[in-house]
């Protein structure tokens, strides 16, 4: 393998458009030179005819096609129905990369539920002024019908997917935190699949890191979180029904796993037990992956005009017959604004410093950062701190004045909605092109974490990508795709 190629020696017709703009680019160095471990990657591409790259592309397409991935938009006029968007070029980290967001990650999730089992008992981290009480009892997603109830192995967040942004730097940064009912792992397992058929002399050459077992140690978490005296649990996924964003993903991850999937209308609560009907009568219910909010799962509790849920269930839950994952009110740690203490929640309760850190965040709640976003709007990025998907978001630099001046009344009328973030120049990774060219685009990274007996996560991830040329949006709901990453041993 040779040292060091550079891109205009190597004077390669995919690359023609491939431009160097200042950001961290996945594949080349600043100078020009290719990363080592792309090189093999370059190689392989450059030997395929465009016409062979679109035709393995077409077959990608077709193969999620068959087999339904899909995903759903909301306010389209066109229709809500859409294919993944797939690119075919894989984005590797090396092993050292994933040796340090395995680490953080594993920090960060250990600290997060350590944060949650105070704040619904003792409240030790508010009562020392670590981070401030009106933070989380304004939080839209504090749950006080928590206070003083004991999870199993308290275990609040089972299954996260953190995303992570590299910056020009190439230090991983964490986004946000996703601890609700975070998606996209079905498209991480598939795109897998389907790049296995596509480029597999390619793929076994790297000794790519398996992902492939995700759907058992999931299942293997939610075992371990049972009630105790059930040695053998039921465990099903409660999905909202067909018309959510993310069946397609729900039925996919409870066929991996064997069990079964329901919706509200098929649970009974009887006696705070949870049964699910079947053709052999009613079954016992011992843990519930649940893809569903909050707000919507239990009309007797929450929002009592929800029909996605199971009338009793919370109080099930709280008599301790029936685990949930994740567990109520872990929202309260995944609020925008609370994100901004989470390195002080890691030196709180683990005593080290993070080893990821967090992007730099205004909180529109103090005066002096209120002020300096609202002085800023055109530079910064606004998010409301409980939307997700792209949603409720302003980009300053591609924002227009009366967009900018929306987002002013916005905050002025209800700061505690809201953040502000410099407007980052993540890290790009080549893609290919509908001509057959490869051109860099934004991405990030999504891995994904489960915490149970012991916190697993698999090599890898979904990797996000703005497909539109100069887009910072990497969310499906947005126009965005994903491609397959791999992690080299």
């Amino acid at each position: 393998m040779s040292t060091t190629l550079l891109r205009d020696e190597f004077d390669n017709p995919l690359l023609r458009e491939y431009l160097l703009d200042g950001a961290f680019d996945e594949m080349f160095a600043s100078d020009g030179a290719i990363r080592p471990h792309y090189e093999d990657l370059l190689r392989v591409l450059s030997s395929l005819p465009r016409e062979e790259l679109k035709r393995r592309k077409q077959s990608a397409d077709v193969s999620f096609l068959m087999q339904g991935i899909t995903f759903t938009v909301y306010g389209r006029e066109e229709g809500t129905e859409r294919i993944f968007p797939y690119d075919l070029v894989p984005r590797l980290v090396t092993s050292e990369d994933w040796d340090r967001i395995e680490r953080g990650l594993t920090q960060r999730i250990t600290a997060l539920n350590l944060f949650l089992h105070d704040v619904y008992h003792d409240g030790k981290i508010l009562a020392q002024g670590v981070i401030p009480r009106e933070i989380v009892y304004s939080c839209q997603h504090f749950r006080r019908q928590m206070r003083g109830l004991q999870v199993p192995r308290n275990v609040y967040v089972a299954v996260a997917g953190t995303d992570l942004l590299r910056l020009n730097s190439g230090e991983f940064v964490v986004l946000e935190d996703n601890l609700r009912v975070p998606s996209g792992v079905s498209y991480m397992l598939t795109n897998r699949r389907v790049m296995k058929r596509t480029l597999p002399h390619l793929f076994r050459s790297y000794g790519v890191r398996p992902i492939e077992h995700y759907t058992q140690v999931l299942l293997s978490t939610l075992r371990s979180i049972a009630p105790e005296g059930r040695p053998e649990p039921t465990i099903v996924l409660l999905t909202p029904g067909v018309y959510n964003s993310a069946y397609f993903e729900h039925t996919f991850l409870a066929r991996q796993m064997g069990i079964e999937l329901v919706e509200g209308r098929d649970l009974v609560i009887h006696d705070n037990i949870v049964y699910m009907r079947t053709t052999a009568g009613l079954k016992r219910v011992d843990v519930i992956y649940r893809r569903v909010d909050d707000d919507f799962i239990d009309p007797l509790a929450y929002r009592s005009n929800s029909i996605l849920g199971a009338a009793g269930l919370f109080n099930a839950y709280r008599a301790g017959n029936v685990t949930l994952a994740n567990a109520f009110g872990t929202g309260v740690a995944d609020d925008k604004a609370l994100y901004a203490y989470v390195p002080a929640i890691i030196r709180y309760y683990l005593n080290e410093d993070p080893i990821l850190n967090n992007v730099e965040t205004y909180l529109m709640t103090e005066k002096s950062q209120r002020q300096h976003a609202l002085e800023n709007l055109d530079k910064l990025v606004v998010k409301a701190v409980g939307e997700s998907g792209g949603y409720g978001m302003l980009i300053g630099p591609h924002s227009c004045a009366a967009d900018r001046e929306e987002f002013r009344r916005r905050i002025e009328a209800h700061p505690r909605n809201y953040i502000a973030q410099p407007t980052l120049d993540f890290s790009r990774s080549p893609c290919l092109q509908e001509d057959g060219s490869i051109e860099p685009r934004h991405v990030d990274l999504r891995p994904y974490i489960l915490y149970g007996d012991k916190v697993t996560i698999v090599p890898g991830g979904l990797t996000r990508v703005a497909l539109r040329k100069g887009s910072l949006v990497v969310n499906s709901s947005q126009g965005g795709g994903s491609k397959d990453t791999w992690v080299l041993s």
